[in-house]
């Protein structure tokens, strides 16, 4: 606090720069000054404090009465152990106070959590006693002052460290249970909030105790969850507090406090450049959903993570799927399942899309979903069996009953089997239904994924970011580039192929007819091979049909675009953009074929 010196009758406290420790004295003083005692005068200047003619010994009692802070109950003064408690999000508040309570813990708190905690019955010392500053600013500083940070940072074993709290009259604080202002929440409020009111929700003191707690965890328990607080008490109860579970509450305690700074990040990037998906850095906040027993392979570990940014709140996706039944989803049936809900979506009528391996095998849309769900698997049931199954409308009794009793095309006999169905709901009935089919069937609810989501994708040493794919057809035009140009109803189909071919894997090709595909080719080196598969799979479908191609043929004669002629296509579909268009054009103008270009292309890699 400072230092006493006497000599001549006078005594004088120098070094007080500290202004806690200045007022308190200098109020003592002025009451000593107010006395009925002769020849005393008070002097204050630089720092410095003189009484004049002032008894050495009534000093020394002035000086004993104010040397030691507020803050001396602290165990670094006193012995006793403290806790201090700050908290937006009060869950198990009462569980928390009154076992730090019976354990001994004298109990620092601020605002609404020391009325909470008294309400609950748990003696607390409000953070103004020991600072000696109410709280000010409109809630802005609470916390921010040497007497609560000096009791959190300060190290047990280093001895200036304790000899510098002793001096001020600091205590030490052996745990610091923290929460944080809900900034996510309130930001990503359906309720708009202005610039100004975000701002507010910007936690700063809360931030500063977590970390300060957290680097000092060797002497500090840092408790940002209340899942932590059974463990926390326990823990103390046994006196078995292990290095283990402070270095892991430490982690938790950083890791809560980034996440927090990367929505503030966003939300202020936002703000500040308004649609501009890329900033010069970028951090995006992580959360494990669950451990899985390996990815692609089984030697591989693997597990999956929830995406927290702002800009996924309420954004859909499978990530957010609740699952109903069945066995826990692996590595792959989140890819599939990712891939089949994302296709079944981009139709407006009622659709069921089947995938393989991340590849739509088949899709239908029509009036009645059963019609729709048979012509899907029809178009592939070798790929169908073992697939994703996938509908853009509710799964009730009837079509369960259909899931789970339709034959396979193939032989008539074998029942489907499939890994997943994923649907935007369910009636109980129809859960019921299809809970009978298998133990192991996933059952998935999800919500249709938002426009304009930014795709991550990691590469060796970094990643990569890139608007969603987001076109349907009513946002482009396919432009007749050849003679014969389609009918409405030959122009519908290449719609729908075109919009297919988007979630197929390039080289891709799909073949469509009359709502329904026929055939698809993917994943091919070049585009006469995924041509051909596609053409396979059709069939004698194939007459009449649309042909969509997620990029341009970069040859037509004795190539791809005269195979397509050849075997009775109707129209073709394709971005357009070769260098040898004409050829193209003109190979579909001999074999009498509709061409049109769309000058979009739909590469998936």
């Amino acid at each position: 606090m400072g230092f006493v010196s006497t000599s001549a009758a006078v005594v004088s406290l120098t070094n007080l720069e500290n202004p806690l420790h200045i007022n308190p004295l200098f109020g003592v003083v002025s009451q000593l000054h107010s006395s009925q005692r002769p020849n005393f005068s008070l002097h204050k200047c630089s720092g410095v404090f003189r009484l004049n003619n002032f008894p050495i010994k009534a000093m020394a009692e002035a000086v004993d009465t104010i040397s030691s802070p507020v803050g001396s109950s602290g165990s670094s003064v006193s012995g006793s152990k403290q806790a201090l408690i700050s908290l937006s999000d009060k869950k198990d508040l009462a569980l928390l106070g009154n076992g730090l309570q019976e354990l001994g813990y004298k109990i620092v708190s601020t605002g609404g959590t020391a009325s909470s905690l008294e309400s609950n019955g748990v003696s607390v010392t409000k953070v103004e006693e020991l600072t000696s500053f109410p709280e000010m600013l409109d809630g802005r500083v609470k916390t921010l002052h040497p007497n609560i940070h000096g009791g959190i940072l300060a190290r047990r074993d280093q001895n200036h460290h304790m000899e510098a709290l002793d001096k001020h009259g600091i205590g030490t604080f052996d745990v610091v249970i923290v929460n944080l202002y809900p900034f996510y929440d309130t930001v990503s409020s359906t309720n708009e909030i202005s610039f100004e009111d975000g701002i507010e929700k910007i936690d700063i003191g809360g931030p500063a105790m977590i970390r300060a707690a957290a680097k000092n965890h060797k002497d500090v328990l840092v408790v940002v969850d209340s899942k932590d607080y059974p463990e926390l008490l326990e823990s103390l109860r046994a006196n078995k507090v292990n290095e283990q579970f402070r270095r892991k509450l430490a982690w938790k305690a950083f890791q809560h406090v980034a996440s927090y700074d990367s929505a503030v990040s966003e939300w202020l990037w936002k703000q500040t450049e308004g649609e501009d998906k890329f900033p010069p850095s970028l951090t995006v906040p992580l959360s494990l959903k669950s451990s899985l027993r390996y990815g692609e392979n089984p030697h591989q570990k693997a597990a999956f993570y929830v995406d927290k940014s702002l800009a996924e709140f309420s954004a859909g996706g499978i990530a957010t799927a609740i699952q109903h039944h069945g066995k826990e989803m692996s590595y792959n049936n989140y890819l599939d399942a990712d891939a089949a809900w994302n296709c079944v979506c981009e139709f407006k009528k009622p659709t069921c899309v089947v995938v393989k391996h991340t590849n739509p095998c088949g899709v239908a849309s029509r009036d009645d979903i059963i019609e729709a769900y048979r012509l899907a698997v029809k178009a592939d049931p070798v790929s169908a069996f073992g697939g994703i199954v996938a509908f853009n409308i509710e799964v009730d009794e009837v079509l369960a009953k259909d899931i789970r009793e339709f034959r396979s095309p193939t032989d008539g006999e074998t029942r489907m089997f499939y890994e997943i169905v994923v649907a935007p709901k369910y009636t109980q009935k129809g859960l019921e239904v299809l809970r009978g089919k298998s133990k192991t069937l996933r059952i998935l609810e999800a919500s249709q994924n938002s426009k304009g989501k930014l795709s991550l994708r990691q590469v060796g040493g970094g990643w990569l970011a890139q608007d969603s794919d987001d076109l349907t057809p009513e946002d482009i035009q396919f432009k007749a580039v050849s003679e014969k140009t389609p009918q409405e109803s030959e122009l519908h189909d290449a719609e729908f192929a075109w919009l297919c071919v988007k979630h197929v894997k390039s080289n891709a090709i799909v073949i469509a007819k009359n709502n329904c595909m026929l055939g698809m080719g993917s994943g091919q080196p070049n585009r006469v091979e995924s041509l051909r598969i596609a053409l396979k799979k059709a069939g004698n479908e194939v007459k009449g049909a649309a042909l969509a191609s997620d990029a341009f043929f970069p040859f037509a004669w004795k190539d791809a675009v005269e195979e397509a002629c050849k075997s009775g296509v109707a129209v073709i579909a394709e971005p357009g953009g070769s260098i040898r268009d004409n050829d193209a054009i003109d190979c579909c103008n001999k074999y009498g074929v509709s061409l049109l270009f769309t000058n979009v292309r739909h590469f998936r890699h």
